[in-house]
């Protein structure tokens, strides 16, 4: 596939944050109309860009997921599961959109969540070897402890107490 025109790249780019945050505004009605005049480009090059809403939202999610996985290359677990959980909680308006159109076998979910646990699970067994985390416990399960802490509702005053007692506990 051939490079981008800058322009094209800018474009795409401004989309890509439009739809980012109407989709993170929980009171927007977000169709491709409110992205586009979002992010202040014509429905053409919209649709140029993204045929649909469901390409668009795999590209909002898979975006999250690049910078989850490049995340692991420059933090320890800790830093990363921190960054795992803004990603946790910024995608959930995106995921659930996605949802409404994917079955359980969907690749986009399958795809990316294997790449999360291939870029998290070094750190993992680094932070076992270095005697900081629980043998006992895998990726998945810190992960889905994370998820769950993740989903509660609340302003971060009110969230972040309760994941810092959540990762106390993955102390050996």
């Amino acid at each position: 596939m051939a490079p981008k025109r800058a322009d094209a790249q800018r474009n795409r780019e401004k989309i890509l944050a439009a739809a980012r945050e109407a989709f993170a505004d929980p009171a927007a009605e977000v169709s491709m109309a409110e992205v586009s005049r979002r992010a202040g480009v014509g429905m053409a090059t919209l649709y140029r860009n993204f045929p649909g809403q469901r390409e668009l939202l795999e590209a909002l999610y898979v975006d999250e997921v690049d910078a989850v996985v490049a995340a692991a290359e420059t933090l320890d677990l800790i830093g990363w599961v921190h960054r795992f959980v803004a990603f946790s909680r910024s995608k959930h308006p995106v995921a659930t959109e996605l949802l409404k159109s994917a079955s359980g076998t969907d690749p986009v979910f399958n795809e990316n969540r294997a790449r999360v646990l291939a870029a998290g699970r070094p750190l993992l067994e680094a932070a076992q070897r270095a005697g900081e985390i629980r043998a006992d416990l895998t990726l998945e399960q810190v992960l889905d402890m994370v998820i769950a802490v993740s989903g509660i509702r609340g302003e971060a005053a009110y969230v972040e107490p309760i994941l810092a007692a959540a990762l106390d506990g993955l102390r050996p």
